[in-house]
Order: structure tokens, then sequence, then C-alpha cells
């Protein structure tokens, strides 16, 4: 009979002790630093870089930190170019160090602006020199981290997607025979980058567009919005005055939403986030049909708010949840680097001995060729960081690059995971990571020194992203 009492007992005090242990609340904060460069460096993304002189709209660092109970994540875009690899190491490092998430679970990406300045080496000897941008910048991303860990509180996902089509357009080309033009090494490709809109020369595009935004939206259990991560396949918009400092459609895109959510009006207010998704192939440009002249922003603006309004449309039918589960995978896979053959070194010594263009020239086969003398002697292989974090039911991938909008699509594709996409600039960049297919036709993004990696490259990263993704996948 004791036996029996005792038995009873401690079956209640376990009992006891399993209802006294709270199930573990998923969390959500976002913050946002300001990044913005000071006037007087080289704004750049194009083969002129012009110095700052303006500021249009603030740069920031946009940061979202998740926790559900065991794992915590942090998601970062910058209002930049793009990454360097060695300032996305540090600021990891440092998150890591201050505020506790590991570094494989921290995710930076560059949205791809045109209209930023550089924020990793040393400065040309023609401008100023604000070495310090690089530290400033590094601080400023783990400032907004911290802020956002701070702002940490109880939180809903609702994971989902709308479509906007009408702005993605793929830029590489198929020409009439006879039509293309050399390249910078004198040969002649089969596909031209940003052909002339509406000439009669257009065959049809040689790839896909995705027009797929993927959206994660966090709010707390009474309705009120946190933050929105978004991301979508569109190179960027432009139309920015010559040495005009802006965040082109993205910070738009990001202003407009937070006003159409009213989470200006709240305090913390909302934090909305656009990453850059595949697009190294893919613009705002119709090359069928041209669009006439507008004004500087115009193109920019009209974009941004349309989409800005077509995700407020989904969001008012999307589904929220309590019970989100974080999982993450970070690695390095190793992969060739192209060497320029002795034909091309000869050529690029050549054409070295000419003249140069003046400052606000562009000359191709002079850029190639300076581009082909600093490959030489370079290791013949990288490290190419890879990242795969699994949010809820959603699934984000990662490439230190410009991937090919088609090679996004596989990733969705092949992950398993709804919503899937392969958000590009993370870590790292390596240039344009093209499919081997679009290696055979040439073209802009091919060209050695355009392109850091070997033709089979993207079938490397993706089947090793797809490793992680199972791994993700099957973590509870």
């Amino acid at each position: 009979m004791k036996k029996y009492l005792l038995a009873i007992a401690f079956c209640l005090l376990n009992s006891l002790l399993y209802a006294a242990t709270p199930e573990p609340v998923f969390r959500a904060g976002a913050a946002m630093s300001n990044i913005t460069p000071p006037l007087g460096r080289p704004i750049i993304g194009n083969f002129v870089a012009p110095m700052a002189t303006n500021v249009h709209d603030e740069l920031h660092a946009r940061c979202l930190v998740l926790d559900d109970g065991k794992t915590k994540m942090a998601l970062v875009t910058l209002d930049l170019l793009g990454t360097d690899a060695g300032t996305c190491v540090e600021a990891r490092k440092l998150i890591e160090k201050d505020v506790g998430i590991p570094a494989a679970n921290i995710l930076i990406s560059g949205v791809h602006t045109h209209s930023a300045c550089s924020f990793g080496g040393t400065m040309p000897a023609t401008g100023p020199k604000y070495d310090n941008y690089h530290s400033f910048v590094v601080q400023r991303i783990v400032d907004g981290v911290k802020c956002a860990a701070n702002r940490l509180r109880p939180a809903q996902l609702a994971c989902l997607t709308t479509q906007a089509p009408e702005h993605v357009f793929n830029r590489r080309w198929f020409l009439k025979e006879g039509t293309m033009p050399p390249n910078p090494f004198g040969g002649i490709d089969k596909v031209k980058m940003n052909p002339r809109s509406g000439s009669s020369d257009l065959v049809e595009p040689a790839g896909p567009t995705d027009p797929t935004v993927t959206i994660l939206a966090l709010r707390e259990p009474d309705g009120r919005p946190i933050a929105v991560y978004s991301s979508y396949s569109l190179h960027y918009v432009g139309g920015v005055p010559k040495g005009s400092i802006s965040a082109d459609y993205y910070g738009v895109y990001c202003k407009q939403l937070e006003q159409l959510l009213h989470g200006d009006e709240q305090d913390p207010t909302v934090v909305v986030m656009m990453a850059n998704a595949s697009s190294g192939d893919i613009n705002n440009v119709n090359f069928r049909t041209p669009r006439p002249a507008k004004k500087p922003y115009e193109q920019i603006r009209f974009v941004a708010h349309d989409l800005a309004a077509k995700v407020q449309a989904a969001l008012a039918k999307a589904e929220y949840s309590d019970k989100v589960s974080l999982a993450a995978r970070f690695r390095e896979r190793t992969i060739a680097r192209p060497q320029p053959t002795a034909e091309q070194i000869a050529w690029a010594k050549e054409r070295l001995t000419k003249p140069g263009p003046k400052p606000d020239q562009v000359d191709l086969p002079y850029s190639y060729a300076r581009r082909v003398m600093n490959m030489v002697g370079r290791e013949s292989d990288a490290s190419v960081p890879l990242q795969v974090l699994r949010i809820g039911p959603a699934c984000i991938g990662t490439m230190p690059g410009e991937p090919f909008c088609e090679i996004g699509l596989e990733f969705r594709q092949r992950s398993g995971m709804q919503p899937a996409v392969l958000v590009e600039w993370a870590h790292g960049g390596f240039g344009y990571i093209p499919t081997a297919r679009h290696f055979a036709w040439g073209g802009y993004e091919t060209w050695l020194g355009s392109c850091a990696f070997e033709p089979h490259a993207s079938e490397k990263l993706l089947d090793t992203l797809m490793e992680m993704v199972a791994e993700v996948r099957d973590t509870k």
C-alpha cells in the first residue's frame, strides 16, 4: 500500500512540475540603425564612380531578431550595393559575443542599391579617405541587432507570398544573327546584356523572371505589427541623379509599407525589410516596349508603392501562428575560380599600354584589362559561405553574389518548403553566379572579371544548400 501511495505521489509531483514549466514563447523584435556614409566617397556599382555630393534618402541597417525559446537568429538587410565577407564575419562575431546569437544564425545581406558607397577596404587616392566608415557600419549593424534583441516580445508569424510580374524583366537577350557587337575581349557572344530597348534586333530573353514577393510578417498577439521581412528578384530600379546617395526602391518600399501598416505611429515602430532575391540577370527595363522617360526617382516610387500596396493587400488575408520553431545551418563550399590565360594576360598588358578613359567615360576593354591583371596570381579556389534558415514553414537560402533568377527558382522548387527564397549578396560578394548554359552563351555576366566562379559552380552551391535544407527541415 505504501509503495502504491508513493507511486501516486511521484506521479502527482511530476505532473505539477511539468505543469509549472511553461511552454517556450515565440518572440520577435526589430530595429533600424542609420548607416549613411559621409559625403566625398565614391558611389559604386557602375564603371564610373562619381563622388557622393548629396544624400537623397538615408541608408539603414534593418534588423530582425527571432527567438523560439531554444534558438535565436538575426536577419539584417543593408542599404548598400552588397556585402564584404570580412565585414560580415566581424559583425557576426561581435553579435555572438554581445547578444548571444550564434554567428551561424545571423544572416547579413545587401539590397544592391547602385547609389551607395563602399564600406570595405581603403579608398582610392582620388578622394578623401574615410576608412572608419567600415568600422562605423560594423558597429551600426551590431547596434541594430542589439536594439532588436532588447525589443523581443511575444509574437506571431505569417508566411505568405504575392505576385508582382509587371516590374521584372530578364535583361539578357538573344539578338538576330549578325547584330551582336563584340565583347571587350574582341569575341562575339550569343547573348547581350541590356540591349537597346525596342530594337528590331531583339529575338527573345535568355532566361525567366520570378514575380514572387516572399513575405514573413511578425506581429504581437494583439495584432500590432512588429516587422515584415520581404524579398523580391529585382536587381534595382535606378533613376538616381549623379552623386546622390539613395536606397533605391528598397528604401521607399520599406517606408511606404510602414506607413500603410500605421507602424510609424506606434512605439517601437514597425520595421519593414526588403532583401534582394536571386536577380543577377533581372532588371526593371521592358526591352520589348520601352517606357517614356521619367523624372529622377519617379520609377523608383512607382515600383515601391505598387509593391507595398500588393504586400499590404496580401497581409490583410494572412494567417498568423505563435507556434514557430527555428533552425539554421552555415557552412562553406570550396569552388574553383577561373584564372586568366597567357593570351588574356598578353591582351590585357597590351591594352593597358594605351591611354585610359577620361574620368566620366566608360571604356570596357580598358576596365576588363585592369580586372584581368588584378586576377593574376590570385588563389585558384574560393571558400564560399552558404546559409539556410528555417523560420516556421519558411526557408531562406543564401549565396554571396548575384545568382541568376533561374537558380532561385530551382532552389524554391527543390527545397520542399513553402515559401522558400534564395537571398543574394549575403555574407560577401563574388560577382555574378550564372548557370552553366549561360557560360556557353557568353555575355557581360559571364566575362572574366564579372564572374568569379567556374561554369558549374551554381550546381555545386545548390547541391550543398539542398543538403542544408534537408537538415533544417527535419529539425524540430
